[in-house]
C-alpha cells in the first residue's frame, strides 16, 4: 500500500502510468475557476469524469456533454459523470462557478468504446451494515452494472461511511484471479471527511507479513495493490471514499473474504447485495 498525502497538484495527474505501485490505474483531481478549461488526452486509459462540485461542459472527441454536475458538494446527492474511452481528446470547461472534477481511469487500450453520461438517477445505490455494528456505509455505483458491455475493466463508486464506522469489513481482498472465488483488481481510495478536520485509518495486510496502517485525512489518496484492506473513520465525522477498481483480466469484481472472519458476514446487512453489485 502507498499513501499520497493531500497536496496541490495543479491539475496534474496524481497517479499515472509508470507509478511505482499500481500498473493499471489513473487518478486526477481537476479544480477549475469559473469558465476555465482543462485539456488532455485519455491515452491508453478509459476514464470516468466525476463532478464533485460545480458544473462543467465535457467534450470528448466528437461527443459533447453540456452542464454536467448537479450538486454543490459531494455530500449533496449522487454524482453526475461522463465515461470516456481510450484514445480520446478531452476538454473540461467550468460553468459559472468553481468546479472540481475527479478523473478515475483504468488501462484499457485497444478498447474502442463510446463516451456516455451517467446521470444521478442512473447511479446504483446499496446500503451495507448497520449503525449498531459500526459498519454502516452507503455505496453509490457510478460505473458498475449500469455500464456492462460499455466499459472494459473499470469500476467507480462513491462510498459514504457513518460516523465511527468501518468499511471494507469483514476484511476482503482481490489480488488474485481464481475462477469463481476471486478476481485480481487494483484499487485506489480518495478520502474526504465532513467536517474536513475528520480522519480515519486505512489498514492493509497480507497474512504472515507485517501490516500497514496509515492515518487518512481529507484529500489523501491510498493505492492498494494487494492484501486485505479494511478502513475505519473516527467518531463525529462522516467519511467519503471515491473508490476506483481496475481489473487485470475481468471487469466484474469477486471479493475474497478472509476465512477467519467469514463467520461475521451474516451479522451485517447488505453484504450479499454489495457483492452482487460489483460482479
Amino acid at each position: 500500500m502507498k499513501t499520497i498525502k493531500s497536496f496541490s497538484n495543479n491539475n496534474l495527474p496524481i497517479v499515472d502510468a509508470g507509478n511505482d505501485t499500481l500498473d493499471r490505474t489513473y487518478f486526477n483531481i481537476v479544480r477549475l475557476a469559473p469558465r476555465e478549461e482543462h485539456h488532455f488526452s485519455t491515452g491508453s486509459f478509459e476514464m470516468v469524469h466525476v463532478v464533485l462540485s460545480g458544473q462543467c461542459d465535457i467534450h470528448a472527441g466528437e461527443s459533447h456533454f453540456p452542464a454536467v454536475g448537479q450538486r454543490p458538494d459531494i455530500w449533496s446527492g449522487c454524482a453526475d459523470s461522463v465515461y470516456v474511452p481510450p484514445g480520446s481528446q478531452v476538454c473540461i470547461r467550468a460553468g459559472e462557478a468553481a468546479t472540481e472534477v475527479a478523473i478515475a481511469g483504468g488501462l484499457a487500450a485497444p478498447w474502442k468504446g463510446k463516451a456516455f453520461r451517467i446521470r444521478p438517477h442512473e447511479v446504483d445505490t446499496v446500503e451495507v451494515g448497520s449503525s449498531e455494528t459500526k459498519t454502516l456505509r452507503r455505496i453509490r455505483h457510478i460505473l458498475g452494472k449500469n455500464a456492462e458491455n460499455r466499459s472494459k475493466f473499470l469500476l467507480v463508486s462513491e462510498l459514504y461511511a457513518g460516523e465511527g464506522c468501518w468499511s471494507g469489513y469483514p476484511p476482503h481482498k482481490h489480488d488474485t484471479d481464481r475462477e469463481g472465488e476471486e478476481t485480481a483488481h487494483e484499487e485506489l481510495y480518495h478520502f474526504r471527511f465532513q467536517p474536513e478536520t475528520g480522519f480515519g485509518a486505512q489498514f492493509c495486510y497480507v497474512p504472515g507479513e507485517a501490516a500497514d496502517c496509515v492515518m487518512t485525512q481529507n484529500g489523501d489518496t491510498c493505492l492498494i495493490r494487494e492484501g486485505y484492506h479494511p478502513t475505519v473513520t473516527s467518531p463525529g465525522h462522516q467519511e467519503y471514499i471515491l473508490a476506483v477498481l481496475v481489473g487485470k483480466q475481468h471487469r466484474g469484481l469477486i471479493q475474497y473474504f478472509e476465512p477467519k472472519h467469514q463467520y461475521m458476514m451474516e451479522r451485517f446487512p447488505g453484504i450479499s447485495e454489495m457483492r452482487d453489485k460489483f460482479k
